[in-house]
C-alpha cells in the first residue's frame, strides 16, 4: 500500500486542466492540454507531492454545463498517461463514481493502472450527484449510496490478490471469472469521498482514508471525531488517512487580486496556517494554487515543496 509521510502533513494536488468547473478552474486552463498536464505532474514529482488526482464524470447535462463545464478527462486514462512520465508521485482518483460501472469493469481498469505504475494507485470513490449521468448508463441514482457500499466490498475482492475473485451481493454477483494482471499492491487503498453523514459513516466503516468535500476548518474536528467514534464502535483498529482540502494558496505576495479566501504570504506563515490541519487530526492536505499560467503554477508548486513543506511537521 502506498505510504504517505507520518512525520508531517503530506500534501497532494488535484490536477488542473483535467476538470474545469467554474468553481476552481483558472482562465489559462481553457487552452491547456496534455503537455501542460505532463509538466505539472512532473513538477509534483520533483516537489515531493504525495499524489496527483483526477476527477470522474462520464457526461454533464446541459443544465449543469455552464457551472461544471463539460471538460472532465477520464481518470484512468489521465493517471495512466501521467504514470508513464513520473516516477514517485501516487495516483489518486478523486473521486471515481464507481456506481456508474460494474465493479469488474472498474477493477480491470484500476488493477491495470496499479500494475503498470508499479503500485502507485489510491482508489478514491464517491457516490456521485448527477442524476442524468446515472440514467444515461442505466445505473440506479436513487440507490447510489447502497450500491456504493456494496461496490466497495466488491472492489475489495476484485482488487485483491485472487485471480478469480468472489463476491455475492444484492446488486453484484460474481465468481469463477479471472482477471489479470493483478494490482502490484497486495491491498489497494480505498479512500472514500464525501461529507454527508452517510459518506462519513462509509469512510469510517469501509475506507482506508477519508476525502472530505469542502468542509470548512471549523467543521473538520467534529467530522474527524465522528470518524473515530464509528471506527472504535466497529472495532476497526487499522489507521485511517484523514484528508482536508485547503483554502486556495499563493506562496509569497501575489501582486494581483488572488481572491479574499486565498492564503498567501511568506512560507513560514503559510506553514503555520496549514499546521492547524494536522492539529485537528488531518494526515494529508490537498492544495490548490492560484495562478495565471502553467509556469506560475509550477513555480508555486516548486516553492511550496522547497520552502513550505519542510515546516509542515
Amino acid at each position: 500500500m502506498p505510504v504517505l509521510s507520518e512525520e508531517r502533513l503530506s500534501y497532494g494536488i488535484q490536477l488542473p486542466v483535467q476538470s474545469q468547473s467554474t468553481i476552481y478552474a483558472e482562465p489559462w486552463e481553457a487552452d491547456a492540454g496534455p503537455e501542460d498536464l505532463v509538466a505539472i505532474a512532473r513538477a509534483a514529482d520533483r516537489a515531493g507531492f504525495g499524489y496527483i488526482a483526477s476527477c470522474d464524470h462520464v457526461a454533464v447535462p446541459r443544465r449543469l454545463a455552464d457551472a461544471m463545464s463539460t471538460v472532465w478527462y477520464d481518470p484512468v486514462a489521465t493517471l495512466a498517461f501521467l504514470a508513464a512520465v513520473t516516477e514517485r508521485v501516487l495516483l489518486l482518483s478523486h473521486v471515481a463514481v464507481v456506481g456508474l460501472r460494474h465493479p469488474l469493469v472498474t477493477a480491470k481498469q484500476y488493477a491495470t493502472l496499479d500494475h503498470l505504475s508499479g503500485g502507485r494507485l489510491i482508489l478514491g470513490v464517491g457516490a456521485g450527484h448527477v442524476r442524468e449521468e446515472f440514467e444515461a448508463v442505466g445505473a440506479d441514482f436513487e440507490r447510489r449510496g447502497a450500491v456504493l457500499d456494496e461496490t466497495i466490498d466488491a472492489l475489495r475482492a476484485a482488487l485483491g490478490p485472487d485471480e478469480f475473485p468472489v463476491h455475492h451481493g444484492k446488486t453484484y454477483d460474481f465468481e469463477g471469472l479471472g482477471q489479470r494482471p493483478r494490482p502490484a499492491q497486495a491491498r489497494v487503498p480505498v479512500w472514500v469521498g464525501g461529507s454527508s453523514p452517510a459518506a462519513v459513516r462509509r469512510a469510517a466503516l469501509r475506507g482506508d482514508g477519508w476525502l472530505p468535500q469542502g468542509d470548512p476548518r471549523d467543521r473538520l474536528p467534529g467530522q474527524i471525531a465522528r470518524l473515530r467514534e464509528l471506527r472504535a464502535a466497529a472495532g476497526i483498529e487499522e489507521p485511517l488517512t484523514v484528508g482536508a482540502i485547503t483554502e486556495p494558496l499563493y506562496v509569497g505576495e501575489p501582486g494581483w487580486e488572488a481572491g479574499r479566501r486565498t492564503l498567501s504570504g511568506p512560507p513560514e506563515a503559510l506553514a503555520e496556517a496549514l499546521r492547524e490541519y494536522g492539529a485537528m487530526g488531518v494526515h494529508q492536505i490537498q492544495v490548490r494554487f492560484r495562478s495565471r499560467s502553467r509556469d506560475e503554477l509550477t513555480d508555486q508548486m516548486a516553492a511550496f515543496g522547497a520552502d513550505v513543506a519542510p515546516h509542515l511537521g
